[in-house]
């Protein structure tokens, strides 16, 4: 796509990028979804950076976007680290597989690491992102906040042997525990879309609960 342009998300661009954000998720997770609405209030909390929000625009159309939220990890012994977490990032069903998320990607990594940061941390599916750099938290000795090692909870390492020995526990922020009570008043300025049970749901409640064992070795590439 040499006519791809990857900018600065602005003003103008919200309403497009929530819509984008809504046919990209709609039916794939859940029936329906809960993405656009939390990129509709995500940009309103203390821990969104606003200088990290982009687009992919094609054409003068947003096909693409990515948002990202302050995060930390904590040590046993209180120590904190500031990490750094991306999502929602989608692209356009009609552009997917097509190098469009990549590229927003490796442009918003890079500003990461120039802020300073070692670590990006998210939840998503491993087979999106192994192939950037990811890996799962257990592999950095990262857990969730229960100390367990969710299959989704992937890391990008920044900068190497930042953290030592031990097992570091991440916390994202608090805007990703949206009210679902407000999605449906939300979703009624959009043009109505049937809400459907489809195999990815289930899918992704099969990820949700694997989870991966403490002493599995780690498979380099």
């Amino acid at each position: 796509m040499e006519k791809l342009i990857i900018r600065p998300e602005t003003g103008a661009d919200h309403f497009a990028v929530e819509a984008l954000t809504r046919e990209a998720f709609w039916n794939l997770y859940v029936p329906g979804c809960d993405e656009h609405y939390l990129v509709h209030v995500m940009r309103e909390h203390a821990d969104y950076v606003k200088e990290l929000a982009y687009v992919a625009e094609l054409d003068g159309e947003v096909i693409g976007s990515i948002h990202y939220t302050h995060s930390h990890l904590s040590s046993a012994s209180g120590e904190l680290r500031d990490t750094m977490t991306f999502g929602p990032l989608c692209v356009h069903p009609r552009y997917q597989r097509q190098g469009v998320g990549t590229r927003l990607l490796g442009h918003t990594v890079e500003l990461v690491r120039q802020r300073g940061f070692t670590h990006i941390i998210t939840y998503g599916d491993p087979h999106n992102y192994f192939k950037h750099g990811f890996r799962t938290g257990r592999d950095h000795g990262i857990s969730d906040p229960k100390g367990e090692f969710p299959l989704g909870l992937l890391v990008l390492e920044l900068e190497a042997g930042r953290l030592g020995e031990g097992i570091w526990k991440f916390q994202e922020s608090d805007v990703y525990n949206v009210d679902k009570s407000k999605i449906d008043a939300y979703d009624a300025r959009f043009l109505p879309k049937d809400k459907k049970s489809q195999y990815s749901q289930a899918l992704f409640s099969v990820m949700c609960r694997a989870f991966v064992r403490e002493n599995e070795p780690v498979h380099p590439l």
